[in-house]
């Protein structure tokens, strides 16, 4: 696993944007504007959203993820070093749809 896979899978998905607003080679990907995946400048994996908290801490507890750093407790880390790509590309993918479910309608519909 690396940050181009995470890249090629954010970029297929309608309205996601990257960008560096942290500087130091984050890789932070948005759609309307808010933050659904962030790859840190050490490679050590993608911060997702999950649903709650709850699936977090599950996540966390199976060792599928870690604490992601610096943010709220309802996203985990990834770590590329075991993380199968189905699992990789659900996480990505349910965060993704998480953040874009509470834009706006317009916002929702102007990403096709």
């Amino acid at each position: 696993m690396s940050r181009a896979i995470v890249r090629s899978i954010c970029a297929a998905l309608p309205g996601a944007a990257c960008s560096d607003p942290f500087g130091g080679g984050h890789d932070c990907w948005k759609v309307g504007g808010k933050i659904f995946a962030l790859v840190g400048g050490t490679d050590h994996g993608v911060s997702v959203k999950c649903p709650d908290v709850e699936t977090a801490t599950m996540l966390i507890e199976a060792g599928v993820g870690e604490r992601a750093p610096y943010l709220h407790r309802s996203w985990v880390l990834i770590p590329f070093d075991g993380a199968a790509p189905d699992e990789l590309r659900h996480r990505i993918e349910t965060s993704y749809g998480l953040i874009r479910a509470k834009l706006p309608r317009k916002v929702q519909a102007s990403l096709g």
